[in-house]
């Protein structure tokens, strides 16, 4: 954050978008490629040395895992796959769990699977990205949608798992839960620290939430469209609903431009969430989940060896952009920074997919997954979501106990907060509503 706000980091390398031949992702990319796998596998090394003492046990089998993300950007910028809306982390998860269950992750590479480390960075640079402003632009509405609903869907997933269909893992029916109600993957992994789960059940928790994401940001936009209901309503129930925040973006996207604003700032909003969940999980398993009737309270101290400390990240890295950076710099200059930390995000979450694809077994997987109890919890779970986040959205941004909100798409930067990319490099579903001067790009 710092270099790039100090203007010494400009750019961060990406895979091209490509239509026919796979080697146009990469033409007049390798060298920035390249040059990126050295500066973040040096980065993360020295990371693991601090923390380990195996930095370079980390060096060495870290070009494997980098080379396996670059092929997940690939895959995911063919045309007719990032229509579909399968991105970047389905194939980096698919690729790793397919090479683990066939020939196996060598021996050599293991040190190197630091999903944790990949995901936990990738979230403190996800903080910087929810700014206060844009909490404040939809005032009381957006709070009520993202921060009434989601609480309540978590308590109920919980319950329902627990008591309901008796599943016997705790962390996996509260992995799931945090999946449904908060924003998908992100919030899965950290509550997953919180509650140590097992690296399986966060597999199956994100393979679950990641497939269900493509079919849900698909079928609302067009389900919303049938119905006739208000684009501003269906905006704000795509945002608290629809799991990852890039299909956010492009499911509101086509219900129009003011839709899609709402729809990312509500997702802003819910994403905020984060930090608090996981530290009231990891208070919660202290406290009540894994403690000892026979041992005394669990006091402050061991909360605080649970708590995940990327929370603080997390936080800090909100206030930064929110209080220090915005009004030093400007919002044109901090929209350009997160341009380039976000792209850096995407990495390392590219990293983390594939290193939990690459140290999962779909044996393992299916024994979690056993009786189907898994999809039952998310199927209801989500079903339980939708319905009230429906109904949170017509109260707050139907005019019912809200005046209606208005966005004047000149000053909104929302949606520029999560999808900067300049007109001709976003996603097919973004170019129908972007005014396009030539038309080779319109066709693209």
């Amino acid at each position: 954050m710092l270099l790039v706000a100090a203007g010494a980091l400009t750019g961060v390398p990406r895979v091209g978008r490509w239509d026919v031949s796979p080697l146009d992702a990469f033409a007049g990319r390798t060298a920035g490629l390249l040059a990126l796998g050295l500066g973040l596998g040096g980065l993360a090394a020295a990371a693991v040395q601090v923390m380990t003492r195996e930095g370079r046990r980390f060096a060495a089998g870290f070009a494997p895992v980098f080379l396996l993300a670059v092929l997940a950007y690939a895959a995911a910028g063919q045309a007719a796959v990032r229509a579909a809306g399968f991105g970047y982390a389905f194939w980096a998860l698919a690729f790793g769990l397919l090479i683990a269950n066939t020939w196996g992750a060598p021996a050599w590479i293991r040190p190197a699977l630091r999903s944790e480390l990949y995901i936990k960075t990738g979230l403190v640079l996800l903080g910087a990205e929810v700014l206060f402003g844009n909490v404040l632009r939809l005032g009381a509405p957006g709070l009520f949608v993202a921060w009434m609903v989601t609480p309540t869907v978590i308590v109920f997933m919980y319950l329902f798992g627990t008591r309901v269909l008796r599943m016997t893992s705790r962390a996996l029916v509260i992995v799931i839960a945090a999946a449904t109600s908060v924003c998908g993957v992100s919030a899965a992994i950290a509550v997953a620290a919180a509650a140590r789960a097992r690296k399986e059940e966060l597999t199956l928790a994100v393979g679950m939430s990641l497939i269900f994401t493509v079919l849900m940001m698909v079928l609302m936009p067009l389900g919303i469209r049938a119905a006739g209901m208000d684009p501003v309503v269906g905006a704000a129930w795509i945002g608290g609903t629809v799991d990852a925040t890039g299909a956010v973006v492009a499911a509101g996207a086509l219900l129009g431009s003011q839709a899609e604003q709402i729809a990312a700032i509500v997702k802003m909003i819910q994403n905020s969430l984060i930090g608090l969940v996981a530290f009231l999980v990891a208070v919660f398993w202290v406290t009540r989940v894994e403690r000892d009737p026979a041992a005394p309270r669990p006091g402050a101290g061991e909360i605080w060896r649970r708590f995940p400390k990327f929370i603080l990240g997390f936080v800090g890295a909100s206030l930064l952009f929110s209080f220090v950076l915005t009004p030093a710099l400007g919002g044109g200059r901090v929209d350009a920074i997160l341009d380039l930390t976000s792209d850096l995000r995407g990495w390392l979450f590219c990293l983390a997919f594939a290193s939990i694809g690459l140290d999962s077994r779909l044996g393992e997987l299916a024994r979690r997954a056993g009786g189907g109890q898994p999809v039952k919890l998310y199927l209801t779970g989500q079903t339980c979501n939708l319905v009230l986040t429906l109904i949170a959205a017509w109260l707050a941004f139907g005019g019912v106990l809200f005046d209606r909100i208005q966005i004047d798409p000149g000053q909104a930067r929302a949606a520029a907060a999560i999808e900067r990319r300049p007109p001709a490099d976003r996603d097919a579903t973004a170019l129908f509503h972007t005014e396009l001067d030539d038309p080779s790009l319109v066709r693209r």
